[in-house]
This record gives C-alpha cells, sequence and structure tokens, in this order.
C-alpha cells in the first residue's frame, strides 16, 4: 500500500528530482520500520527478562536497553535527514532555481540561507 502512493507520486510528473526524492524516503522509511520492528522484539524481550527477575536477565537487559536507545537514536537521526531533505527539496523548487541563489522583488540576486544541520 505504501509503495503504491510512492510510485503514484514518482509518476506523478515531478521529474527526475521528485523521483529521487521519493526514492529516498522510502528507503528511509524501510529503515526505521526495521529500526521499529527490532524495537519491539527488544522491549519484548526486556519486559520477560524484567518479569522473571532472575539476575542475569536483568543484567542482560542493560544491554537490550542501550541497543533499543541506539536504535531510537538512529530513528530521530533518519528522521532529521528527511526532513532536512525534504525542505531542501521544497527550497529548491520554491525558487525555480537550482544556483542556489534567490531573487528577491526587485530583481536582485541574493545567497540562499542555509539552516543548520
Amino acid at each position: 500500500m505504501e509503495g503504491d502512493s510512492f510510485s503514484g507520486m514518482a509518476n506523478g510528473g515531478g521529474g527526475q528530482a521528485d523521483g529521487k526524492l521519493i526514492q529516498t524516503f522510502h528507503k528511509s522509511f524501510v529503515q526505521v520500520q526495521s529500526l521499529l520492528d527490532q524495537n519491539r522484539l527488544l522491549i519484548s524481550e526486556i519486559n520477560q527478562n524484567h518479569e522473571s527477575r532472575a539476575p542475569g536477565n536483568l543484567t542482560r537487559n542493560v544491554g537490550l536497553i542501550r541497543e533499543l536507545n541506539n536504535n531510537i537514536r538512529r530513528v530521530v537521526g533518519l528522521y532529521a535527514d528527511l526532513s532536512a531533505s525534504f525542505a531542501r527539496n521544497m527550497d529548491a523548487s520554491s525558487d525555480g532555481d537550482s544556483s542556489g541563489t534567490l531573487r528577491s522583488s526587485d530583481g536582485r540576486a541574493g545567497q540562499k540561507r542555509v539552516r543548520p544541520g
């Protein structure tokens, strides 16, 4: 279902840049979904270990929680990259000029402001 909406958007006549953006989004969302699936399994194991109250299982939870936290950081990073990519694409398409310059109402060119990343 998601793939259908991506392919529909990519074929919408937006050009090669839009197709590349859609591919980037799709790849990132697949990575995010994979990490979220891993997190679901980690959380399940953490809960089982916690309920068992066995010292070895509770000790194992330390590493599992670290892995969970790292996965969450990766998801946040992927979403941040997606957001920045989308913003750059929207800026470029609204500028109508891929050279990185903006035209003011009086026709003078100015440098496009770059957001810190």
